[in-house]
């Protein structure tokens, strides 16, 4: 494998201020690739750190135009950024259903309609939505985002069809817990964050939480060209945990 396997690609990772979006754009750079970061907050470790919100079309235009003339065409789109809420189908407020949709899944339609076309133009490009283990099971303390990520997995198939006879390739990576600080502040949220860990682990047969550089690793590999015969595909990295789902 050529350690600079994505020299002369330009990647966009959104979510990349922290945990698995921080993770995938670091891989990606040290794979050769010039990587644009876009999130709420700077995203270290980028070349160019773009603070945009997903949700306005009107940020989220000027950021990409400063994008393409710094870096120049996006040849790689990583979507990691995702809201979240805790609650179930009921205690969820229908605004929270909405506000996530919009950012877990319009986010990416709103990218991929600013980068597809040149994609397209040029001949080719690869695409990854992160999406979760919870799209495919019943989560009844995280109902929105769990019907975002299915959606989001719908979007992926989709996409894959809509966009292969341009060579533009889509896929998602579906993780299981990984310890990161948004899964740490999440325990602490608990009577006792060491109980609430050390349940969680239980979940996984491997007997660990996931790392958010595993989680890069897959990415690179979809993203590279070593998967240019996968599309439209869904990839668990869960240390087993959909095998039981306990």
């Amino acid at each position: 494998m050529d350690n600079k396997e994505l020299a002369g690609r330009v990647a966009l990772v959104t979510g990349a201020a922290s945990g698995i979006g921080a993770a995938i754009a670091a891989r990606l750079r040290a794979a050769g690739a010039r990587v644009a970061g876009l999130d709420l907050a700077v995203a270290e470790g980028t070349e160019l750190s773009l603070v945009a919100d997903l949700r306005a079309d009107a940020a989220l235009g000027e950021a990409m135009e400063r994008l393409e003339a710094t870096l120049g065409p996006v040849d790689l789109l990583v979507h990691a950024a995702a809201a979240s809420v805790p609650g179930g189908v009921l205690e969820t407020d229908p605004a929270d259903y909405v506000d996530l949709y919009d950012v877990n899944v319009i986010g990416a339609v709103r990218l991929m309609r600013r980068l597809v076309p040149g994609m397209r133009e040029r001949g080719g490009g690869s695409i990854l939505l992160l999406s979760s283990i919870n799209a495919s099971f019943a989560t009844p303390t995280l109902a929105a985002y769990a019907a975002s990520k299915a959606a989001l997995e719908s979007l992926t198939r989709t996409a894959a069809l809509d966009f292969a006879p341009y060579g533009i390739r889509v896929n998602a990576i579906a993780p299981a817990s990984i310890d990161t600080p948004l899964l740490r502040a999440s325990f602490d949220l608990h009577p006792d964050p060491v109980l609430a860990r050390a349940e969680n682990v239980l979940r996984h047969p491997l007997g660990r939480l996931g790392l958010p550089e595993e989680v890069a690793e897959l990415a690179l590999f979809l993203l590279s060209d070593r998967a240019g015969w996968i599309t439209g595909a869904v990839h668990p990295i869960d240390g087993g945990a959909r095998v039981t789902r306990r």
